[in-house]
């Protein structure tokens, strides 16, 4: 079957990255639930590039590695066949020769790139992009939404929340908008529409500024 392409957006402190959260069972919802069907398909979450800590001395290449996790464990070594996988990872995300550069000095833009490539290695079926975008160039804004094409066209469902409405209307043909509470959800072109941007603001303007809609799981 394939997979969705679908924009999460709204105003800040809609409740975008908390419905991400949501999704991957981080957060639990107060009331309701949230289904993934099926509930076998793997999931691979990319958080907003701020709260990844670069100053963790490890390697490039140990990032990606870390994408192999649920197959290899923590402890468990690289088999040749992962070695490849990471190396074909690096080359598809232009990271090529930066396997054994620290995290620390890499751009925001290498750095993404280096996230993306972990993704790769993940192999899921869902993937989550918290803000993937976010303070980073033009040129690697690009490639990554290529990426992202790409992996739409593999047959993956690819969600991402995004704030660059022009980026959305090129690249995602679904899109959520959400201010706390659902806006529209259906065909990029007909949910941002001035209508529905309007009353996304105006919706988000009058509500509590410090909701608690949802608590960590357990």
């Amino acid at each position: 079957m394939r997979g969705s392409l679908t924009a999460i957006v709204g105003p800040n402190g809609a409740g975008k990255s908390t419905l991400l959260r949501g999704m991957t069972g981080t957060l639990r919802p107060l009331d309701g639930e949230i289904t993934i069907t099926p509930n076998t398909c793997s999931i691979a979450y990319l958080p907003q590039i701020s709260e990844i800590d670069r100053s963790f001395p490890i390697s490039v290449y140990d990032l990606v590695a870390a994408g192999l996790w649920s197959t290899v464990g923590s402890l468990g070594s690289v088999p040749r066949s992962a070695h490849e996988r990471i190396q074909a990872a690096l080359a598809t995300v232009g990271l090529s020769s930066f396997e054994r550069r620290t995290l620390g000095t890499l751009s925001g833009g290498q750095m993404q790139r280096a996230l993306f490539a972990r993704l790769i290695v993940q192999d899921a079926e869902i993937i989550l992009l918290d803000e993937p975008f976010n303070a980073i160039d033009s040129r690697t804004v690009h490639d990554l939404a290529h990426l992202i094409e790409h992996w739409h066209g593999e047959g993956r469902t690819v969600i991402a929340v995004l704030h660059d409405h022009h980026l959305v209307r090129r690249t995602f043909p679904e899109t959520l908008l959400i201010a706390r509470e659902l806006v529209g959800w259906g065909p990029t072109m007909d949910v941002l529409s001035p209508e529905n941007i309007t009353k996304a603001n105006g919706m988000f303007s009058a509500y509590d500024p410090q909701p608690h809609d949802c608590e960590r799981a357990a």
